[in-house]
């Protein structure tokens, strides 16, 4: 079978980057990520991105980055899947090396919601829902992330502020990380005292949503430039499921399903068990969300989740780092982008370049984004070849 590798990297910082455009977003992530890989010209170009049509009036994004990155003539178009849209992006790329059609493959995750402001960007978020039963009511991801969190404290009887590790942890992490929206360390006396803003989440419960975008340059392993200078990266294992878009229709809106069952595809294509994974870069846009996706996959019982956090387990030297550059938390949520960030930084990590943040002798990454809350699922296992 086909190693698809990870030949190239790019980034820009996440946060309001009024004076950029869409195009300009990507296009700077892309030439990181081309320079990163050597200068490998591409033949398929993936763009993972949710919020443009709306946000920015700009649909039709493939030929709209194709042509301001120099790169007309080739195949490109848009992947949407809500908040895992960068990874199903990526996994487009991954499947489109795998069917020997294509030799190297950009996919790039970006999006801009500052081209809007207020209500408009609250809205256009919202369409990630059911909008005949959930959006039309009101509801936004926001409630919705209320909702489990509160459904989760009663189910399980969870102390109060049993979930302050997670943001503890990612905002720690997010110190280092010099592309973070936010890069200072937060203590859990000053968790316990912000404001609500959906009670029962506060404002360190609930990630930020900001401007950025990530690339990544794909192809097989006997593609790769012999002056590489860099470890290459397989991707090991590449999964997707989809649960019910709307909660109400879930026997148990607390099990994230389709996060089970995407993790444990990953792993058997991967070969690996979860315990030989060395970190583990889930989808925390809600403090909530990381519990449920950490017993989902299998690294805690149902209901004690938060307890891996409270014991510091999910730190950089704990059994299973999770969001070792911030996460969405800290480093900032670029909806459609994020992930391809954590395609980035579990890359850093594996070749062993994440500076301050480094987990010593890194071979194994487990990655996940979510759209909506487990409605669709996207996981990768990436692993040094």
């Amino acid at each position: 079978m086909t190693d698809v590798v990870i030949a190239g990297i790019g980034q820009t910082t996440v946060g309001e980057h009024w004076h950029l455009s869409l195009r300009e977003l990507a296009y700077h992530a892309i030439e990181a990520a081309r320079l990163d890989a050597g200068g490998l010209l591409p033949q398929s170009l993936f763009v993972g991105n949710m919020l443009a049509p709306n946000l920015s009036g700009q649909a039709h994004l493939g030929v709209l980055i194709a042509d301001f990155a120099g790169l007309r003539g080739i195949e490109a178009y848009t992947v949407e899947a809500a908040g895992a849209s960068g990874g199903a992006a990526l996994r487009a790329g991954y499947l489109a090396i795998k069917s020997g059609f294509v030799d190297v493959v950009l996919v790039v995750g970006v999006e801009k919601l500052t081209d809007k402001v207020g209500p408009e960007v609250d809205t256009a978020i919202a369409t990630s829902l059911d909008s005949d039963y959930e959006a039309v009511q009101g509801m936004t991801p926001l409630t919705q992330g209320a909702m489990l969190m509160r459904r989760y404290f009663h189910e399980y009887g969870v102390p109060q502020h049993a979930l302050a590790g997670f943001p503890v942890t990612a905002h720690a992490n997010g110190a280092s990380n010099p592309n973070a929206m936010f890069r200072k360390a937060i203590k859990p006396e000053l968790y316990a005292r912000v404001g609500m803003v959906c009670d029962p989440l506060n404002m360190f419960d609930a990630a930020p949503e900001a401007d950025g975008a990530a690339a990544v340059l794909l192809t097989r392993a006997d593609l790769l430039p012999p002056d590489a200078n860099h470890t290459p990266i397989r991707i090991a294992g590449s999964s997707v499921a989809t649960d019910t878009l709307s909660l109400h229709d879930r026997p148990d809106p607390l099990d994230f399903r389709a996060a089970r069952l995407s993790v444990g595809q990953a792993c058997l294509q991967a070969g690996l068990a979860i315990d030989q994974m060395d970190f583990f870069e889930l989808c925390d846009a809600y403090s909530v969300y990381a519990a449920l996706t950490l017993e989902a996959a299998g690294f805690a019982e149902r209901g004690l989740g938060w307890v891996l956090a409270e014991e510091g387990q999910i730190g950089l030297k704990g059994s299973i780092p999770i969001s070792t550059m911030g996460g969405l938390k800290a480093r900032g949520n670029p909806i459609g982008a994020t992930g391809l960030y954590q395609v980035v930084e579990a890359v850093q990590q594996l070749r062993g370049v994440a500076g301050n943040n480094q987990i010593p002798e890194a071979k194994n990454a487990l990655i996940q984004c979510l759209g909506g809350p487990a409605s669709t699922a996207v996981t990768h296992v990436l692993t040094v070849l």
